[in-house]
């Protein structure tokens, strides 16, 4: 993960400026420090890294070569910079610039602990406030339609494998909640047909134990059953529950266009703000969960958020859906 990224060579190159070898260095000691010891995950240090080279080359354009020396101002500069574009970058959005933000911050307070620093020059500097968006949910009626339109549970015929499987992996996106990674990286072991229970291995190593269903477990076992086997003998004979025709591991993006082909099928939108995705069967799993009287912290257990903060944001899908309900129902709600 130290290794030098394409884009930030081209960063580089576009401003004509290199950063010092003593920002380098310290670019090198905090992502050693997110991978060894916060555990991040793959994608959001490739992240980070691409926001701290430009960060860097931004350092570097300015005339400063060392962490010590930055001041406030320029941090300041450099997302202002970001928000409006520059350098042949478009506008970043808000909650890009704010990662960004997090990304710079996260770096200034390491080069302080690490005596790299005397002052953290980023205390001050106020990151972007994404706007909030509120989850897209289905509607049951919308869900069934997108579950029958994958497959039958008992499918027949050459491509009842295929069918079993696609059937499967929606019901149990659907009928866990879990992230689509969570999903593609399920064990055969992780799951228990038995108790009715998937142990989940969430972000930042927390792993969890979340029921199952009676449809999700239905077309589950069908699948392990009648179309997997056939599966693996075409592969190399990975533990993964997900495969592809050729018996590999699903990847995320095969599970991105099975879910894509049955909400094509079923007429609902794949493209643009409503498009159908995995993450939406996740928060359709919380809102229903909720509007049929789960408890918010049980919701929380169950999609393995860290702070039950981040669930709360369903708790107003809900009031709005009771909102619609009281408008359409009650006989006064209106004038």
């Amino acid at each position: 993960m130290t290794g030098r990224t394409p884009t930030a060579a081209a960063d580089g190159a576009g401003t004509g400026h290199q950063p010092a070898p003593a920002l380098r260095r310290a670019l090198r000691g905090y992502l050693d420090h997110l991978t060894v010891e916060r555990g991040l995950a793959a994608n959001t240090l490739v992240a980070y890294r691409r926001d701290l080279d430009r960060y860097l080359n931004s350092l570097a354009a300015a005339g400063v070569s060392d962490l010590a020396a930055v001041p406030a101002g320029e941090i300041e500069r450099h997302l202002a910079r970001l928000r409006a574009g520059d350098d042949g970058h478009p506008p970043l959005a808000a909650s890009s610039a704010a990662r960004a933000a997090s990304a710079v911050r996260g770096l200034h307070r390491f080069a302080l602990r690490e005596g790299l620093a005397a002052a953290d020059p980023s205390r001050d500097v106020r990151p972007p406030t994404p706007p909030r968006r509120l989850p897209r949910a289905l509607s049951l009626d919308d869900v069934v339609r997108l579950l029958d339109a994958a497959g039958p549970v008992q499918a027949a015929g050459d491509t009842a494998p295929l069918a079993l499987r696609d059937r499967a992996l929606l019901e149990f996106l659907y009928g866990t909640g879990a992230r689509i990674s969570e999903t593609v990286g399920l064990a055969v072991d992780d799951v228990d047909l038995t108790d009715a229970v998937v142990q989940l291995r969430g972000k930042g190593g927390r792993d969890r134990l979340v029921p199952i269903g009676g449809y999700a477990m239905q077309a589950l076992g069908a699948y392990l059953v009648r179309a997997r086997p056939g599966l693996v003998a075409a592969g190399r004979g990975t533990p993964r529950v997900f495969l592809n025709s050729r018996g590999g591991p699903l990847t995320r993006q095969g599970a991105w266009m099975i879910l894509r082909r049955a909400a094509e099928r079923a007429a609902l939108p794949v493209d643009g703000p409503q498009a159908v995705s995995p993450h939406t069967l996740r928060h359709s799993y919380a809102t229903h969960l909720l509007d049929g009287g789960a408890d918010v912290r049980v919701v929380q257990e169950l999609l393995g958020h860290a702070s039950v903060t981040t669930t709360q944001v369903y708790t107003l899908v809900t009031v709005d859906r009771l909102r619609e309900v009281y408008a359409t129902a009650h006989p006064r709600a209106r004038d």
